[in-house]
């Protein structure tokens, strides 16, 4: 592991789609399917991007109309500077759309494993990446649950079942639900993670009012958790800094 304390970023990124106020999700609706207006806020994201040293993203478009077939989370692995990216597709319609989960990080992972979540709907995945070696070993998953509480809490349980045999992890991404809804007690007890020492608010980005938007940890002291604005997505970022405890 580093020897400084680690910088993490869990960001839902809309696709580089800007939304400011519900009535945007109307008038503002073609920014789901065309490309045009997006290059500036990726931009931005990946400014934000830059002092991390490991990113998570969810619904960054792998390649598809409305991302101008560009896989986003390459292009903010190139314009923020970070060696290694991976992505995981996960819902596709036709050309038009799609979605993915995606990892920007400093330096390489020993390894990394993409899993399909169980969900009353298919499509929703998680990607685990395995960093260090021996005592210094940790992994770091990044996800984005559903919007139904049945299927999240079965996905819940897959995520404390994998992983359930790390001392020292890291989980983020889009939960769809608070840190203390009622369908994250599987993954409280089959694990030993830990809700954030604080809930932030994420959404609206506009207004924020739901904490929607997590890092949990496990094996780790946490020295800041706060939360950063995502250029124009409907979510803010979460910001996080830890060390082993």
């Amino acid at each position: 592991m580093a020897p400084r304390p680690l910088r993490l970023l869990s960001c839902n990124i809309q696709a580089g789609h800007s939304t400011r106020a519900y009535r945007d999700y109307l008038t503002r609706g073609w920014g789901h399917v065309l490309p045009a207006g997006k290059t500036g806020n990726l931009r931005a994201i990946a400014e934000l991007a830059r002092p991390f040293d490991v990113v998570g993203l969810q619904e960054s478009d792998p390649g598809s109309l409305r991302s101008g077939f560009a896989n986003q989370t390459r292009l903010l692995a190139e314009q923020a500077g970070f060696p290694y990216w991976t992505h995981r597709p996960n819902r596709r319609v036709s050309r038009i759309a799609s979605s993915a989960n995606g990892l920007l990080a400093r330096f390489d992972p020993l390894r990394v494993e993409h899993h399909a979540l169980p969900g009353r709907i298919g499509g929703r995945g998680v990607t685990l990446a395995r960093f260090g070696e021996g005592g210094d070993a940790w992994v770091l998953a990044v996800t984005h649950l559903s919007l139904g509480v049945a299927s999240r809490r079965m996905q819940l349980d897959f995520l404390g079942e994998l992983l359930a045999e790390h001392p020292r992890a890291v989980l983020m991404g889009d939960f769809n639900c608070p840190a203390h809804a009622r369908e994250m007690e599987g993954l409280y007890r089959r694990t030993q993670l830990m809700p954030p020492p604080a809930p932030v608010a994420t959404f609206p980005s506009w207004e924020p009012k739901r904490s929607l938007d997590h890092v949990f940890t496990a094996g780790f002291r946490v020295n800041d958790y706060r939360t950063l604005p995502a250029a124009g997505s409907d979510h803010l970022a979460v910001a996080i800094e830890i060390e082993p405890a």
